[in-house]
């Protein structure tokens, strides 16, 4: 499999566990019921069910008969769910839950859901029963990888912060005693600037010291660390050996930057495009940039459900792009005379109705599914990739306010 299809499969997959992962967190139990077992791929089948039998028999110590009742029901419900496993679960181990959730007007209903190779090698077995499902792990599987930390300095200011994954997230800042370059009266040229070095020098370390407490504890997840500034601060405050040495080690460009302030460190990560390429930030930015570029100077550009997915039928997309916070259904109706036409809708909201705009005749619904998962399948048949975009930086957020979080880069003009 090409490098292209394996990222496309990994993007599906990881869509289709958040997907699930949302549904789970959405569940809850009327009192301690709801089981999760996270089971690596290394433990035996056998030993999980002795476990889940074990529980099982100690649950009926449980006072309440009602949550005694589901509790062992949710145990029964695993243990047959493990019948269809060998010796060993699949590569990256498997993850099981069940429980009865509430449903409504005081009623439950009994949910089990078996996620088989989650995106990450599951570290430790794992058997959690509480009001709500154990989600956590697998969402941390799901973060945004790349862990960098970020540096900002003139000689009056300073920020520093994190670059996790896409997210820029100031911590700390700190404002200078910097005399300016004009010395007041009656001070000597000499005295003014060895006061202006001191204090310059302190405040090196000053930015130093909140580096260090930030960044030293993180050192061995970190990727890298960036600086940046004008020229010479950044040149001084690196080449002045103020930062622990071990951080030092850690710097893998500095950069020119105008601001100092939060904005800096975005304005930052943005300098180091060429350190950050492999990166997910630099990679949605890459590809918004290259959208916004199509849709201004030409028309190999499309958004808006109805556009894309009509040139996605047609072939003729390149990349669909896909806001992370899509969270939409589409209806696909067909009028008595065979048209058939698609509404999107709030994953929440009931179906609308709908009149064909064809032939003015009122249409019934025929299906109803996940507009991410209506769209990938078409990409998929006509060889198209589809790319997840985060909102989590401004073109991100356009993407998903301005475009209804669907677009695509042509391969060619369609007019459509």
């Amino acid at each position: 499999m090409s490098t292209d299809a394996e990222e496309a499969s990994e993007d599906r997959r990881k869509y289709e566990f958040r997907k699930v992962i949302e549904e789970l967190e959405d569940f809850e139990g009327s009192g301690t019921q709801l089981v999760t077992i996270y089971i690596p791929e290394d433990k035996q089948i056998s030993d999980v069910v002795a476990h889940v039998t074990q529980e099982h028999s100690e649950a009926s110590n449980i006072k309440s008969k009602q949550t005694r009742t589901a509790v062992q029901d949710a145990l029964k419900s695993i243990k047959d769910r493990l019948r269809y496993y060998d010796t060993y679960p699949p590569e990256n181990g498997i993850v099981i839950f069940s429980g009865a959730v509430n449903s409504g007007g005081g009623q439950t209903e009994m949910v089990t859901k078996v996620l088989d190779s989650p995106p990450e090698p599951i570290q430790s077995f794992r058997y959690h029963c509480d009001s709500d499902f154990l989600t956590e792990p697998l969402e941390n599987m799901l973060t945004d990888k790349g862990l960098f930390g970020l540096i900002v300095l003139d000689r009056r200011e300073a920020n520093v912060g994190w670059l996790k994954g896409k997210r820029v997230e100031p911590v700390k800042s700190a404002s200078s005693l910097v005399p300016g370059k004009q010395r007041k009266g009656g001070q000597s040229a000499q005295r003014f600037a060895r006061l202006r070095l001191e204090a310059i020098d302190n405040f090196y370390q000053e930015v130093a010291e909140m580096a260090n407490d930030l960044f030293v504890a993180k050192r061995h997840d970190i990727d890298g660390i960036l600086v940046g500034g004008p020229s010479p601060t950044k040149d001084e405050f690196l080449d002045g050996d103020y930062l622990h040495h071990e951080l030092q080690d850690l710097v893998v460009g500095k950069f020119d930057v105008s601001y100092t302030d939060e904005s800096g460190l975005k304005d930052l990560v943005d300098a180091a495009q060429d350190v950050l390429a492999d990166q997910e930030v630099m990679k949605d930015k890459s590809q918004m940039e290259e959208f916004f570029e199509k849709l201004h100077t030409g028309e190999e550009a499309t958004y808006g459900f109805g556009p894309t997915r009509k040139n996605l039928v047609m072939g003729s997309v390149d990349r669909l792009l896909l806001s992370e916070d899509l969270h939409s259904d589409v209806v696909i109706y067909e009028c008595p005379q065979g048209h058939e036409e698609y509404e999107v809708v709030d994953r929440r909201h009931g179906d609308p109705g709908h009149e064909c705009t064809e032939c003015g005749q009122e249409a019934e619904k025929k299906d109803r599914e996940d507009a991410i998962e209506h769209l990938m399948s078409i990409a998929e048949q006509r060889g198209t990739e589809t790319k997840f975009i985060s909102t989590d930086f401004e073109k991100g957020e356009q993407l998903h306010d301005a475009f209804g979080g669907v677009a695509g880069i042509l391969r060619y003009a369609t007019g459509v």
